[in-house]
């Protein structure tokens, strides 16, 4: 078994940070599917373009996303090829643990 060092509390504390906001979990699951543009996510997510920065800001401070340079614009992806498997992951545990508790309407769980 691994030792579980400060290193690794600090990296769980910051990923579980990250989903504490809807915003933030929506921005992660969708760029486990592809790199975007923040105006292309705040569009998708329906936020404004300072909230997406906002949150941007956030995710990149928690070593989750990074940010690209490309010419005038800049896009985003996930930090860590680890780190879709990973969200993918938890989305089974939600389904597993309760699979009614999650719709397209909303989440109900307590």
């Amino acid at each position: 078994m691994e030792t579980v060092t400060l290193t690794h509390t600090a990296a769980l504390a910051r990923l579980g940070h990250a989903l504490s906001d809807e915003t933030r979990a929506r921005i992660l699951l969708t760029l486990r599917e592809a790199p975007a543009y923040p105006s292309d996510l705040a569009d998708a997510l329906g936020v404004s373009r300072q909230v997406m920065s906002n949150q941007l800001a956030c995710l990149r401070g928690c070593g989750l996303v990074e940010a690209i340079p490309d010419g005038r614009r800049t896009w985003y992806r996930l930090a860590d090829s680890h780190l879709a498997p990973a969200l993918d992951d938890l989305l089974q545990l939600v389904v597993t643990v309760d699979p009614t508790c999650c719709s397209p309407d909303g989440c109900t769980c307590s």
